[in-house]
């Protein structure tokens, strides 16, 4: 019955309207979801339990999934963008119910729980892509690799009107698959653009010990190969990205010149001394800007492969970034991107989460926040790196500037720095309804 609901309610509130970057006709009713359907259609694919306890009986039954693995991408029949295109409705206005999971004390909308369902999405959107008819549950297991680019539209973003995510995939390599999502809000009976979104994620096999081949990709328009080209240009910038990276490379000449001149201006002028630092007017110490937290990782975070949820870890770096950036701004800030959210290792259930965010560079009103996020397990304390989070937000006013003191804090600032300029443009804030933790 709530299915038939659903449906009745996306057509009479235009849910169905094509999305940008793609023309979805005709529509297929089946990819069509509530945001509460998201992740059991998840379990469903993989044969998850809902149980805890019984993880491991599920685990032992994915093993006999190996035969439907392919030896190789051409064994495997082309899918198109239209394929894997799926819209998914969070109907926070006409479901009240669903508000209070959503909801902030000032009224406004959690961009932390918009990160989850985002990676939630992103995997259905790739199992829809790898689906196969003649098995009732996938052999691949498809986890996220990378959030590459979340850039906000606008901020007028209302606890009490139905949001609406679509997606597709745009580009596919051997194991890889880039994920366009887009999200919108219903205002004036019509669904305006909140966010663009572009994921990366990666097949593995059934037991999600090694890589597993995905369904190639063809194109239908000329709308479509510019998706794919795209999708190419990403994947070599983020190559080009990688290996002029600090921790491979020295900076660029401009680079090294920006921190020299930094740390001349923070010289005592009345000790002629390279060890007497002063602060500049409105600045603050990198060293200063830290705030920091601990979180034990428990069953009810897992995923459909019994690790921690991604999107679990993009909501808690998020948080933890927008409070560090509102003690560092001094008003409320606003989030603008978020960008090379690069997952490293998996989270285990039962592991320490420690998370350490700073802020690493501002300009104006804007706040680079860098989080980085390190587990430990219960009996080894060794700390082991899992992701490192980008975010950049805005500040209702200016914002001090931020001095690094050692070296290594300048190779955070010139990160930061890089980070920033990756940003697509300047955002311009409205005032009515803002995304906030």
């Amino acid at each position: 019955m709530r299915r038939a609901a659903l449906r009745l309610c996306t057509l009479s509130k235009g849910l169905l309207a094509p999305s940008r970057g793609l023309t979805q006709e005709p529509q297929n009713l089946e990819n069509v979801f509530h945001i509460s359907e998201v992740r059991d259609k998840l379990r469903e694919i993989v044969g998850a339990s809902t149980n805890w306890r019984d993880h491991v009986k599920a685990m032992e039954e994915r093993k006999l999934l190996h035969g439907f693995l392919a030896k190789s991408q051409k064994g495997l029949p082309p899918r198109t963008m239209k394929d894997s295109y799926i819209e998914v409705l969070l109907p926070l206005g006409s479901q009240p119910e669903l508000r209070e999971k959503y909801l902030t004390v000032q009224n406004t909308v959690r961009f932390g729980r918009i990160l989850e369902d985002l990676d939630s999405l992103g995997v259905l959107i790739c199992y829809m892509h790898n689906k196969i008819h003649s098995a009732k549950m996938s052999p691949l297991s498809i986890v996220t690799a990378l959030v590459d680019k979340i850039d906000m539209c606008k901020k007028s973003l209302s606890p009490e009107q139905d949001i609406k995510f679509s997606g597709h995939v745009s580009w596919v390599g051997k194991t890889s698959m880039e994920v366009k999502m887009h999200m919108f809000q219903l205002h004036d009976n019509e669904f305006s653009p909140v966010l663009d979104a572009t994921f990366v994620m990666v097949a593995r096999d059934s037991e999600n010990k090694g890589p597993a081949f995905v369904n190639p990709l063809t194109v239908e328009s000329p709308e479509e190969e510019e998706l794919f080209r795209q999708g190419e240009l990403n994947k070599g910038r983020r190559v080009a990205f990688s290996s002029t990276s600090l921790l491979k490379m020295a900076p660029t000449a401009e680079e090294r010149t920006t921190i020299h001149e930094m740390f001349l201006s923070t010289l005592d002028p009345k000790t002629i001394s390279f060890r007497s630092r002063v602060l500049p007017p409105n600045a603050v110490w990198m060293e200063n800007s830290k705030l920091k937290s601990l979180d034990i990782c428990h069953p009810q975070e897992r995923n459909i492969f019994n690790r921690i949820f991604g999107g679990f870890l993009m909501r808690k770096a998020y948080e933890l970034g927008w409070a560090t950036a509102c003690n560092f701004g001094g008003s409320r800030p606003f989030i603008v991107a978020v960008d090379d959210i690069m997952f490293q290792k998996p989270v285990e259930v039962g592991s320490l989460l420690f998370l350490s965010a700073q802020v690493c560079f501002t300009q104006g009103n804007y706040i680079q926040v860098r989080v980085h996020s390190e587990v430990a397990s219960l009996q080894d304390k060794e700390h082991m790196t899992t992701n490192v989070f980008h975010f950049t937000f805005m500040s209702e006013k200016e914002v001090p500037l931020v001095f690094p003191r050692t070296y290594g804090e300048s190779m955070l600032y010139l990160d930061g720095q890089r980070h920033f300029k990756s940003m697509s443009a300047p955002v311009t804030l409205k005032m009515d309804y803002v995304v906030e933790p």
